[in-house]
């Protein structure tokens, strides 16, 4: 990893790019996540911490919902927009 022996991530982005990747669309996500990140004997500084995680998610689905409301109302999906107007947009 990043730091010789395990990973070097950025856990104050992950909250961001999770949100992000709710709102283009993707099917899933992988988090990594730890009672004590700090502790944690690999992945620490990409996992986050179990306590924030329940809201992390919560905001997550939120965002899902409105994303696939939106484009599942006009007949299409991000992916299948390809940058072209869909009927009724």
């Amino acid at each position: 990893g990043g730091l010789g022996h395990c990973s070097g991530g950025q856990r104050q982005f992950v909250p961001a790019l999770a949100r992000a990747a709710a709102a283009v669309g993707v099917d899933a996500l992988f988090l990594e996540v730890h009672p004590d990140p700090d502790a944690a004997l690999c992945d620490g500084p990409n996992s986050l911490p179990m306590a924030g995680l329940k809201g992390l998610l919560r905001e997550i689905v939120e965002i899902d919902a409105l994303t696939r409301q939106h484009f599942h109302g006009r007949g299409g999906t991000p992916q299948a927009c390809g940058g072209q107007r869909q009927k009724g947009s």
